[in-house]
């Protein structure tokens, strides 16, 4: 039979390394690799030898113990942070755009994409089809106060931003709908102000008022005596 290559030839070697040592007694392969990565791991401060994450080499698995105390202690980060050593960012003229992305634009960009997620749950866009909430607008804001270079100075809105202002000279905005600049608290007492209001017009006696105002003034020609009133007050 040809001999197994790429994974397969891995999956071989493992297979022979862990049938040799229970056969000869030996460490295979597949021992090698798990003491050699236990070599290089640094030791966890503050924790005993004894609660290290153990590797089973019969079974072939690597098996953690104790995992809560290693990873659910705050500390966890600062550990991860003084073990991983902080390289230098590449230069950005000549690094690639992978690097680019990942040293200059997703630091910035991610914390301004999670900030406009939290927003965008206050805004209740998550629960309703419209909203006056604009994504791209937040985001411009966020990412513009958020400018190191702009550190030490005030928070400027969106509007006021001068690259967003020249923007919207040539291309102006249509109004938003005063539907969605109503809050349901302001929305809620003009629906019910026009409700009392159309009730109480509903009523006999009110019909009965209106149609003697109607007639009064079609009887006294009251439109055309305000006309009359406001013309003479303007030539004076």
């Amino acid at each position: 039979r040809p001999a197994p290559r790429g994974a397969g030839a891995a999956v071989a070697a493992v297979t022979a390394g862990g049938a040799g040592m229970a056969a000869g007694g030996q460490p295979g392969l597949w021992e090698q690799v798990c003491a050699e990565y236990e070599a290089e791991q640094p030791p966890f401060p503050d924790v005993p030898e004894s609660k290290h994450a153990s590797v089973s080499l019969e079974a072939g698995t690597l098996q953690p113990a104790h995992t809560e105390q290693l990873y659910s202690a705050p500390a966890a980060d600062n550990v991860v942070q003084q073990l991983l050593p902080c390289p230098e960012p590449p230069d950005p003229k000549t690094c690639s755009p992978r690097e680019y992305l990942e040293n200059y634009i997703f630091p910035v960009l991610l914390p301004g994409l999670a900030e406009l997620l939290h927003q965008a749950e206050k805004e209740k866009c998550f629960e309703r089809k419209r909203t006056k909430f604009i994504a791209s607008d937040f985001l411009t804001e966020w990412l513009y106060n958020k400018n190191p270079k702009r550190k030490d100075e005030s928070f400027t809105e969106f509007f006021s931003i001068p690259f967003v202002s020249d923007w919207l000279k040539d291309h102006p905005r249509p109004p938003i709908p005063l539907s969605l600049l109503l809050s349901e608290e302001a929305a809620s007492l003009i629906i019910q102000s026009f409700w009392r209001g159309y009730r109480v017009r509903c009523d006999s006696e009110i019909q009965e008022l209106r149609q003697w105002q109607k007639q009064l003034r079609e009887e006294r020609n009251i439109i055309k005596r305000v006309k009359e009133f406001w013309a003479k007050q303007e030539a004076k």
